[in-house]
């Protein structure tokens, strides 16, 4: 009898240790991750707890944010892995979709560089983007980190089986997205509305998963999961003084009915984990530490619960893929869809990627931000599929249908004062490639710039301009009396000119890389030196000829016609506060035939050159060096293209150069050598701390004589503060020279136009 019951024991015994062993072996685990855009960030912070109690995930359902962070993690990257990517990531760069200023053409340069804002224009209406940005740089960062992952279609065979949600906007139906392309996928989930534009995968357009479910855990249960551990970073209804944002408002709107659910939804998850981040919004990136903290802090509170469920699991640990990020890549076959208007050519034109070559995701990137830069396209969508031999690189396009844009800037400076631009941009005129642009500029001083050109990038392109400027100047009487012919017995300090410039240029173009362009052509131009100072004086003895009927004496008024060349190569990475890249802008201008006001015209060259570079010297800190330098060619005893330093701007026309330390127009000759150099601090970003200095030779013949070489007659320093503002850049200078004990403020808002 003993030894029935000591079988029958051991046979229970056996039996509860099998039991445990099954259970042990069947459990699976699924991590639910809840959509809530930087509060997001805490999903991380959670994870490392997750991992340190020895969890193994088995499933992954997000939405939004969840579905980024989820992605990253079930493709195999560790905890503390996301934790250095997202560390280092420029959210800024990426939400603003910002793009590198290499990535545009010189036009595109000149365009986002002058406005500071388009608004599409349609049927004679003016309308909005559909979002604050079109998510490229986003895409763009999730094709290169899901790289290690490109081949696999369906997500449940990632390394850790994964789905995300959207949005259909138009049905408003919930998508559950578990195969295809996985960062085209994520990036769906992660469509803000407002925020971001839709994103198109098969025939649906699809937003942000979380306006429907922004916590999927009932679909994380039909993946298989027997326990579900939840990741909440969504917050309740938010008062009156919370809703500061269109964004937040949106987000509020839709959390009516995400509020309710989740009362319900908390309720069916295993481990419930809840950071503290109702005091974060939506854009909070630059809280990352904080708010990686508070979900660490959040999944310590549940840590005994979770290491209880590690220990249920079975005892062999599953290996994680290590993922492996890769820089190069082979381009072998290149497929491009959804363009009709734009050739093959012309995109792999942008792309300048060659065929059979090895190249980077950097270089790659480059050639998207190409593409992105013309603003022909929409979106710009694309996979990376390997062929045995290299990369497939799938492109597609998805054109603008905008072909019309109303771009609007308004600007202060101390030489044109207040103006405002209107400008309106039409694309495809006569060719496939064509742009004309009209500006007009209203405020203390009426101008106009129209310009139409072909871009066919490195071939031969057409173009034209035609430009009107006009703005007056308190100068030194002296410095009319040496280039003019003046009234005599007039004795002034002062006299107030007026300079009125109308410019018309054809020209032909080829560029390369965007960087390196050469510009060749004819010009006229009707350059008219004026003021009214002498005639509010009665001076009678002024000769008839330089009397005009409104009252003003003239001192120039000719037309001049001309063959220019331009040779310009430009890498800098900001146009107003460069930190690296080279810079050098050559003109040369032959004057063949004028109206000769002045019947002093004989035949003349102008040659003028500009050089330099800007360099990183420590973290933020960085050094501007150039050299510049003019000179004059013929016997010529016109005066009216002599160079005149002073002052501070950058799009000061003719042969106006800035210098620091003497006012507008107050150093002349027509020859000129300068050298300048500027240390710039980004304190904070987009806050700049600058301090100048630039030293010049300015006279007539310097090149001749050989004065050129001299110790320098003039020097100026000035101590800045800028900042890179919506409208453009707000800089003030206090600027001072040791010789003539000059000093000055010059302040400036807005791009320059």
């Amino acid at each position: 009898m003993k030894k029935l019951l000591f079988f029958f024991a051991f046979l229970g015994l056996g039996l509860f240790v099998s039991a445990q062993d099954a259970d042990k072996k069947d459990l699976k685990i699924g991590l639910v991750l809840s959509g809530g855009g930087a509060k997001g960030l805490a999903h991380i912070g959670a994870l490392k707890i997750i991992e340190k109690a020895g969890i193994r995930i088995d499933y992954i359902g997000g939405t939004s944010m969840g579905a980024i962070v989820g992605a990253l993690y079930a493709a195999g990257y560790t905890a503390t892995e996301l934790d250095s990517i997202f560390r280092t990531t420029d959210f800024t760069n990426l939400i603003e979709d910002n793009l590198p200023r290499s990535a545009k053409t010189f036009y595109e340069k000149e365009d986002s560089e002058r406005y500071a804002i388009t608004l599409p224009f349609n049927k004679f209406k003016i309308s909005v983007p559909p979002a604050f940005s079109g998510g490229q740089n986003v895409y763009n960062e999730l094709v290169k980190l899901l790289y290690p992952v490109k081949n696999i279609k369906e997500f449940d065979k990632l390394p850790i089986p994964f789905l995300c949600l959207a949005t259909d906007v138009e049905t408003g139906d919930e998508v559950v997205l578990k195969e295809g392309y996985l960062p085209q996928a994520v990036m769906a989930s992660g469509a803000l509305p407002s925020l971001f534009e839709p994103v198109k995968i098969g025939n649906r357009l699809l937003v942000d998963g979380g306006v429907v479910n922004n916590y999927p855990i009932q679909k994380v249960k039909e993946m298989g999961a027997d326990v579900i551990i939840g990741v909440d970073v969504q917050h309740g209804l938010r008062d009156r003084d919370g809703l500061i944002s269109a964004t937040e408002i949106l987000l509020q709107i839709n959390n009516y009915r995400t509020v309710l659910d989740m009362e319900e939804k908390s309720k069916l998850t295993d481990i419930y984990i809840k950071p503290e981040v109702a005091n974060f919004s939506v854009i909070d990136f630059n809280l990352y530490d904080r708010i990686i903290e508070s979900g660490t802090e959040a999944a310590k509170k549940s840590y005994g619960d979770l290491r209880r469920l590690a220990i249920k699991q079975n005892d062999s640990e599953r290996k994680r893929a290590k993922i492996e990020p890769q820089e190069k890549l082979i381009i072998d076959k290149l497929t491009v869809t959804g363009s009709a208007d734009y050739p093959r050519g012309y995109v792999k034109g942008k792309l300048r990627l060659g065929k059979h070559k090895e190249t980077t995701f950097s270089r790659l990137e480059q050639g998207i931000g190409n593409l992105a830069a013309t603003r022909n396209f929409q979106t710009i969508h694309y996979k990376l599929q390997d062929d045995g031999a290299g990369e497939d690189l799938i492109l597609d396009l998805s054109e603008n249908p905008v072909k019309t844009f109303v771009r609007l800037g308004a600007h202060y400076d101390d030489l044109y004062k207040t103006a405002a631009i209107l400008n309106v941009t039409q694309k495809q005129i006569l060719t496939r490639d064509d742009v004309a642009s009209f500006d007009f500029i209203i405020g203390d001083n009426v101008r106009y710039n129209f310009q139409y050109y072909v871009d066919k990038g490195s071939y031969w392109s057409f173009g034209l301009n035609s430009r009107f400027n006009d703005f007056g100047k308190e100068i030194d009487f002296d410095l009319i009396r040496s280039n003019f012919e003046v009234p005599p017995g007039v004795n002034v300090n002062t006299i107030n000119l007026d300079v009125s410039d109308l410019t018309n240029q054809i020209y032909v173009e080829t560029v390369l890389r965007e960087e390196f362009a050469f510009r060749t052509g004819i010009e006229h131009k009707l350059l008219k030196y004026s003021t009214r100072t002498l005639a509010q004086r009665g001076d009678e003895e002024a000769p008839l000829a330089q009397q005009t009927s409104d009252g003003k004496t003239l001192f120039e008024n000719s037309n001049f016609f001309s063959t220019f060349g331009e040779l310009t190569l430009d890498t800098y990475d900001n146009a107003y506060f460069p930190s690296r890249g080279l810079l050098f802008a050559g003109d040369f201008h032959f004057y063949v035939f004028s109206s000769d006001f002045n019947d002093n015209f004989k035949e003349f060259s102008i040659a003028k050159a500009r050089m330099g570079g800007a360099i990183p010297i420590l973290k933020n800190l960085s050094l501007t060096m150039e050299t510049e330098g003019g000179f004059k060619l013929g016997t010529s005893d016109v005066t009216s293209f002599d160079f005149l330093l002073g002052g501070y701007g950058t799009d000061l026309i003719n042969n106006f150069i800035p210098f620091f330390g003497y006012d507008f127009i107050s150093l002349p000759g027509n020859s000129f050598v300068k050298a300048y150099g500027r240390l710039d601090y980004e304190f904070i970003p987009k806050n700049h701390l600058m301090f100048t200095a630039n030293f010049a030779n300015v006279d007539d013949d310097l090149f001749r004589t050989g004065d050129w070489f001299a110790l320098p007659s003039y020097s100026g320093y000035g101590v800045g503060y800028g900042w890179e503002s919506f409208l453009g850049p707000m800089q003030v200078h206090y600027a001072w020279s040791p010789e003539g004990k000059n000093s000055n403020f010059f302040f400036s808002l807005g791009y320059w136009f």
